[in-house]
């Protein structure tokens, strides 16, 4: 994959960690099948890409997980959401997996909303 194909890809869902930039040179079949599997998951369907950005915003707040908060609200304001619709995906966070929760993503999305 070229810097381009990667930079794309940061674009598109926010931070590509170096060990799956890694991934390509280490075990080429599997950095394949991961590409393939991304395609289909993030290409618009039933749902769009925005609609699938924010489930996944909610998703990681829920695991609080430090990488895939951040990476995922990076990517979200290239498909043109915003600080408020991240807002409301985290209300639902709220809901179903508790304060903690939403004070993680909404810290994240604010810290990097504001640059």
């Amino acid at each position: 994959m070229t810097q381009e194909q990667f930079d794309s890809l940061a674009e598109k869902i926010g931070k590509v960690p170096k060990i799956f930039q890694d991934l390509e040179k280490i075990n080429p079949e599997l950095f394949k099948s991961v590409m393939g599997l991304d395609q289909l998951v993030w290409d618009d369907g039933c749902l769009t890409r925005k609609e699938k950005k924010l489930i996944a915003v909610a998703i990681a707040a829920a695991l609080r997980d430090p990488h895939a908060v951040r990476a995922q609200i990076a990517g979200a304001p290239h498909l043109g959401i915003s600080l408020a619709e991240i807002e409301e995906a985290l209300r639902v966070t709220f809901l179903l997996s508790g304060m903690p929760a939403y004070v993680y993503g909404r810290t994240a999305a604010e810290e990097i909303y504001s640059k």
